[in-house]
C-alpha cells in the first residue's frame, strides 16, 4: 500500500479538489445522462479515476470522502453514489472478487439511483414527507434505472441486474458464495447502500454515527457482507468523529492492523474546546481508547483538515 502522507498544503488542496471534482463530475452525468456522450464509457472513466485516488492513499481518500459526505446534504445523490462505490471497491478487494464482478458491482453502485437523481437530492434537503410522486419514483427507480442504463449503452448484464434489484427482497440467509453472481453482488450493494445512507445527513435529520450504522448492518451475525465492510474500513472509518475514554474529542485518521483501534487525531478536550494543534494517538497502543463514535454534527467548529492529515507523517505505515 502506498501512502501519500500529504507533504504540503498545495498537495492537500490538489487532492481535495480531485475528490471534489470526481464527485461533481459524477453528479453532472447522473443528473443529465441523456446529454452525456458515451455515458457508459464516462462511468468507466470515473471508476478508474476513483481507483487511482484510492491507490495514492486509501486512508486519506476515505478521510476526505467521509468528510465530503458527512458535512453537507447538497448534491447528496452523487456523494452517496461515490461513497457506495468506494465501499464496494474495498469489499470486493477483501472478498477477492474476480475483476469482472468487482467492475459490475462498483459501476452499479455509481449508477443505481440514476432514475431519481434530482428527486434524491430534493429529498435530502426537504423536511416534509415524500410526496406521492416522489414515493412513486422511489418505488420504481431500480427497474427504471436499469432500463435507462440499457438505453444509454450499458451492456453488462450483471451491472443492469444489480441496479434493477438493489431494493428487492433477497434470500439473505443463503451462503454468499453459493448465490448466482447478480444476487451476490446485489446483496453486497444493499448492505453498503443502507450503511452509507445512515451516516449521511439530511436537512430533516443528522447522520448517525459510523458505529451505530455498523451495528445496524452487523445485527445479522450470519451475513458476511457487514463483517467484511467493517473489516475493510473499521467500525470508525477515517474521517469520522469519536469520543475517547478520557472524554477528549478526536477524528479518525488512519486504519491500523487492528480494525477497531485506528490512529486518531485528538482535536478537543472533554468540554468541547478545540486544541490549536491536534495530537496523534494510536488507540492500539493503549489508553485512551475509543469510547463512542459521534455523528458529524457533534463537532461544530471547523477543523483544519490539512494540519490533521499532516499527522500521518508521524504514524507507522498501515
Amino acid at each position: 500500500m502506498s501512502t501519500l502522507r500529504v507533504r504540503d498544503e498545495d498537495e492537500y488542496d490538489d487532492l481535495l479538489a480531485e475528490w471534489s471534482d470526481l464527485e461533481s463530475g459524477l453528479g453532472i452525468i447522473l443528473g443529465s445522462p441523456e446529454n452525456t456522450q458515451q455515458f457508459a464509457h464516462r462511468v468507466l472513466q470515473y471508476d478508474r479515476w476513483m481507483q487511482g485516488l484510492l491507490q495514492r492513499d486509501p486512508d486519506v481518500g476515505l478521510y476526505l470522502l467521509f468528510q465530503l459526505a458527512g458535512n453537507s446534504p447538497v448534491g447528496y445523490s452523487a456523494s452517496h453514489a461515490l461513497v457506495c462505490a468506494v465501499l464496494c471497491h474495498l469489499i470486493a478487494s477483501e472478498l477477492v472478487l474476480p475483476i469482472r464482478e468487482r467492475d459490475s458491482l462498483v459501476r452499479a453502485a455509481l449508477t443505481m439511483n440514476i432514475a431519481m437523481t434530482r428527486i434524491q437530492d430534493d429529498l435530502a434537503t426537504q423536511t416534509e414527507r415524500p410526496t406521492p410522486a416522489q414515493q412513486d419514483a422511489i418505488r420504481t427507480h431500480p427497474v427504471k434505472g436499469a432500463m435507462m442504463l440499457g438505453n444509454l449503452g450499458v451492456q453488462d448484464e450483471d451491472w443492469l441486474d444489480v441496479v434493477s434489484q438493489h431494493h428487492g427482497d433477497l434470500a439473505e440467509r443463503e451462503d454468499l458464495r453459493a448465490l448466482p453472481t447478480g444476487q451476490r453482488l446485489t446483496r453486497i450493494l444493499k448492505v453498503v447502500d443502507r450503511y452509507a445512507a445512515m451516516i449521511s445527513p439530511r436537512v430533516s435529520r443528522a447522520g448517525r454515527s459510523a458505529t451505530d450504522s455498523a451495528r445496524s448492518i452487523l445485527s445479522d451475525k450470519t451475513d458476511p457482507v457487514g463483517q467484511t465492510l467493517v473489516r475493510a474500513v473499521g467500525l470508525c472509518p477515517p474521517g469520522t468523529y469519536v469520543r475517547l475514554d478520557n472524554d477528549e474529542l478526536a477524528v479518525v485518521l488512519r486504519r491500523s492492523s487492528k480494525p477497531n483501534q485506528p490512529y486518531v487525531a485528538i482535536v478537543g478536550n472533554a468540554s468541547g474546546e478545540m486544541f490549536s494543534a491536534p495530537k496523534l494517538h494510536g488507540t492500539a497502543q493503549g489508553y485512551p481508547r475509543i469510547k463512542a463514535a459521534l455523528a458529524t454534527t457533534a463537532i461544530q467548529t471547523p477543523l483544519n483538515h490539512y494540519i490533521i492529515l499532516r499527522l500521518n507523517a508521524q504514524s507507522p505505515q498501515s
